[in-house]
């Protein structure tokens, strides 16, 4: 008993040392290996491909430093050529007034109503999906799987006209859901990258926890609520923050559903604003633009990493 006792102690630390070297190989590893950057032609890759990253990162961030600079300036200075780097008079009331002009509370809330709605649709549709495939014994799996894979390689503007159609009409209840939130997160709930992602990671949880599950008398829907669910956090996070940010800068599908103001997004809202009222100032214009952006990017920055680890647990396998 005791020798049994002390294997799983020194396995824990032998794995603990391979974790730390590993941890220490991964920060070694860098673009260009420290052997080639000790000869003239590695340093001179490095200088180069420093050099385009950092052009390609100005060139990436120069619409946007246009936007946040141009919202501080007047109507006059925006068109002004040559343009100023930085505005000679910074006018900070912009924001403020595109606030209550462009009626930022109301839309705000629609976008965030919406982009909620969304994660919870995909999460309970997506998830469910990849649960059926990856872990219930269901025919025709690989027909299904491959058939999702098959439009991802359909453009999603060939699916406007029949979504339009199916949304005034919905089949068999006939219930119309035109300018309303269901009539843009039905469309929506369903996603086949997703739904294939999760089934990626789903596969990876091992089969012992379920034949476990099986012997103590667990059904499918217990396993999947408190096991597959919480083991799949990671997978899950990574779903939230990219379809909130799908959902935040979607413009195309609320644009066409919803034609009562108060029920639109805010790039739907800044679109109207920007063609109705021909007297608006192009200044708040910009500055609703930047609020309705500053959102996210405030979350792709508080949850990079997250992004990131999560790309690396749920990658596609073939």
């Amino acid at each position: 008993m005791a020798t049994l006792l002390r294997d799983p102690q020194a396995g824990s630390f032998r794995e603990r040392g391979r974790r730390t070297t590993l941890d220490e190989d991964a920060n070694d590893r860098t673009l260009v290996s420290p052997f080639a950057l000790k000869r003239p032609g590695g340093r001179s890759i490095y200088w180069l491909v420093f050099t385009l990253l950092s052009l390609s990162t100005i060139i990436t961030l120069g619409p946007i430093y246009w936007m946040f600079s141009g919202a501080l300036k007047s109507s006059s200075e925006i068109f002004q050529a040559p343009p100023t780097f930085w505005p000679q008079h910074p006018q900070w009331t912009n924001y403020s007034n595109a606030w209550n002009i462009l009626d930022f509370p109301t839309h705000f809330t629609a976008t965030l109503l919406l982009a909620v709605g969304a994660v919870l649709l995909q999460i309970i549709v997506s998830a469910t999906a990849a649960y059926a495939l990856s872990k219930l014994h269901v025919a025709g799996k690989g027909i299904i799987q491959f058939s999702f894979f098959c439009t991802l390689m359909v453009p999603p503007v060939v699916y406007l006209i029949p979504q339009f159609v199916n949304i005034s009409d919905l089949p068999l209840i006939h219930i119309s859901l035109f300018n309303s939130w269901l009539g843009v997160l039905l469309p929506e709930a369903a996603n086949a990258f997703n739904i294939l992602v999760l089934k990626s990671f789903f596969d990876g949880i091992p089969a012992e926890l379920s034949e476990a599950a099986w012997l103590d008398g667990a059904n499918a829907l217990q396993f999947f609520m408190r096991v597959i669910l919480p083991l799949s956090r990671p997978a899950l996070a990574v779903i939230t923050i990219f379809t909130v940010i799908a959902s935040w800068k979607d413009f195309l599908w609320p644009l066409l559903v919803l034609s009562d103001d108060h029920l639109q997004p805010l790039i739907v809202s800044l679109y109207h604003q920007s063609g109705t009222n021909s007297n608006l100032p192009f200044m708040y214009l910009i500055a609703g633009l930047v609020l309705a952006s500053i959102p996210p990017i405030v979350l792709f920055l508080v949850f990079q990493r997250q992004i990131i680890r999560g790309i690396n647990l749920t990658g596609l396998k073939g």
